[in-house]
């Protein structure tokens, strides 16, 4: 089978549009597969650079769209995940407001995203068999992301280091950066996305921290609203006893409405739960049924078609020490027996809703997932995989970094995130409460000017 896949357009800028206050550029870029063999097969990564209209005019490029290697320096975003496209703007607005005041501003779309060459049920099976595919998406992690953006530098600022925004996942790559590649750094801006080292670099680790902080966030979302108590058994009690399948082909298991606590690493997350739960019936002819509406608002919050890789390749960005993850999300879950909902209701405890976790079954019950599930479970066994973040170096850093940090985040672990922030040499923090994972989303302009001021060792 050929392993030549339609790239669709290549080269450093394909088109220029506008919007209020932008001028938008396309960037497609070719980059080898495995970058320790550049001369093989080659993909594509897509980014989308911004710069604010009176930026543009004064550096002369309003017309001709064209980048130039003066003037303005460049900030990287890199989106959280894995397996996520970067932010979509419409205008000037949050952090993107904050960057184009002093940069020019590259929204990548790490690969396997967004307009990149796509990774998903429709594309893999191009590849051949799911060995092969496992194969093919083993080069998908941080290591390669970073490798990429070095490339892409390279084309764009030349021997101009520029500045790095790593939200969640992307502050994981930000950390492989410094690893490997500092010479290429600025400046360095994490959003909740300090990883863990050391020891504690292992998947089982990870989540032997983080069922406790899902039944923290449960037990305060109950606090907040006690009727959701008797909501979410009642929802849970008729999963058990009734198959409901989603408009998206998704079955709706137990498990995987307890998955709908993913919303409460959120800040807003705690509330859109509670508008969820209480109308979440209606009667019908066979009884009561989960109404449509209901059913499409869990089917937003839980699909994978358009993020595969957030399942295919979540446990790997914890695996750097050979072992294989081996499902350690589902593993470790048996430790923690008052996730079990069907004791919850037979005891009338409440049922606690889980997090950031991925687990086999979704291959069977998830509609974008199922014709990936051999695939999945090659990864998930998969050894051999290599470390991330390289502690000496990291310890003798010398590029600016600074780091925000939410004291109970849902998604990852604030101790673990400390401990690294004590390993990487000059790197500051900014510990909060104020927010939970989705601080850049929700109040963007004062998160980077707080992270860039802390970079810069400035006062406020």
């Amino acid at each position: 089978m050929s392993k030549t896949m339609d790239q669709g357009p290549t080269g450093p800028e394909a088109a220029t549009v506008r919007q209020p206050g932008l001028l938008l550029t396309d960037h497609h870029f070719d980059v080898p597969l495995d970058h320790t063999a550049p001369d093989g097969e080659q993909i594509t990564v897509y980014a989308r650079e911004v710069i604010a209209t009176d930026k543009a005019e004064k550096a002369g490029e309003e017309k001709t769209g064209k980048a130039r290697r003066d003037g303005l320096p460049w900030l990287v975003y890199l989106q959280g995940g894995p397996g996520f496209g970067a932010d979509r703007p419409v205008g000037r607005s949050g952090w993107l407001d904050r960057a184009l005041e002093e940069y020019r501003v590259l929204l990548l779309d790490q690969r396997g995203t967004g307009r990149s060459t796509p990774a998903n049920r429709q594309t893999l099976p191009l590849r051949g068999t799911p060995a092969e595919q496992a194969e093919y998406l083993a080069h998908f992690r941080a290591d390669a992301i970073v490798r990429d953006c070095e490339l892409i530098r390279r084309r764009l600022a030349g021997d101009r280091p520029w500045t790095v925004l790593g939200q969640s996942f992307g502050g994981f790559c930000a950390v492989t950066y410094l690893s490997y590649a500092p010479e290429g750094l600025d400046t360095a801006l994490i959003a909740g996305g300090l990883p863990a080292l050391g020891s504690d670099v292992h998947a089982d680790a990870v989540y032997r921290a983080a069922y406790p902080r899902m039944v923290r966030k449960s037990l305060a979302h109950y606090d907040r609203y006690p009727g959701d108590v008797a909501a979410a058994r009642r929802i849970a009690r008729h999963l058990a006893e009734r198959e409901e399948v989603l408009p998206d082909g998704t079955v709706l298991t137990v498990e995987a409405f307890q998955q709908l606590g993913i919303l409460l690493g959120t800040c807003d997350g705690s509330h859109r739960l509670h508008y969820l739960l209480e109308d979440a019936f209606t009667p019908t002819a066979d009884g009561p049924r989960l109404n449509d509406t209901f059913r499409e608002h869990v089917a937003a919050v839980l699909s994978r078609a358009d993020s595969p890789l957030y399942t295919l390749l979540h446990e790997s960005i914890y695996a750097q020490d050979g072992r294989a993850t081996d499902w350690s999300a589902h593993r470790v879950r048996a430790a923690f027996p008052q996730f079990d909902a069907g004791r919850a209701i037979a005891e009338d405890r409440p049922v606690l809703f889980t997090g950031e976790t991925v687990h086999p079954w979704m291959l069977r019950t998830h509609a974008a997932l199922r014709p990936l599930r051999d695939t999945a479970e090659l990864l998930a066994a998969r050894t051999g995989w290599g470390p991330l973040y390289d502690a000496e170096r990291l310890a003798r850093n010398t590029v600016p970094v600074a780091a925000a940090i939410y004291h109970d985040d849902l998604y990852v672990d604030a101790g673990h995130s400390l401990a690294t922030a004590r390993a990487i040499r000059g790197l500051r923090t900014w510990v909060t409460d104020e927010y939970e994972h989705d601080a850049l989303r929700v109040d963007g302009y004062r998160v980077l000017d707080r992270l860039l001021r802390l970079a810069r060792d400035e006062t406020s």
